[in-house]
């Protein structure tokens, strides 16, 4: 990606979109297939409140996102469109009070399938991994 198209990439999903405006959600990297975002820990997100951890849908979201986010590093056109098929999210540890930063890159694109690895991580270590899958439609293909 050159560097006006990552600029308007980070712009948008920072500030455009409502729940990664919410989330406080900063990119830190994109390249075309590869994302990684942060996401500071507030309250708001915690799921468990003995203990002070984020919430598993959060993380489940950001990853959702993170792969959305990948899709569009391919779109073409304003009419090409993405939506998930499946998302898996194994959680390995409980995520503590502290920001977290979620990866993700492009296992596979096909003509309509697309398969994301993502991992979710704090001060280096692996909390989560997940993969989803997509449906990616490019716009020249829509009336098929």
């Amino acid at each position: 990606m050159e560097a006006k198209e990552k600029s308007s990439f980070i712009r948008i999903a920072e500030e455009k979109i409502p729940v990664h405006k919410f989330l406080g959600l900063k990119v830190l990297s994109v390249e075309k297939g590869y994302v990684r975002v942060s996401v500071p820990f507030r309250t708001e997100l915690v799921g468990d409140i003995r203990r002070n951890r984020w919430h598993g849908g959060i993380i489940a979201t950001v990853m959702d996102s993170v792969g959305g986010m990948i899709g569009t590093t391919f779109f073409t056109s304003m009419k090409d469109s993405l939506s998930t098929i499946d998302l898996r999210v194994d959680y390995l540890k409980g995520a503590d009070a502290s920001s977290l930063i979620v990866e993700g890159d492009l296992v596979r694109l096909g003509n309509r399938i697309m398969v994301i690895r993502m991992r979710a991580l704090q001060e280096g270590e692996l909390v989560a991994e997940g993969k989803g899958v997509y449906n990616f439609i490019k716009s020249s293909r829509s009336s098929q």
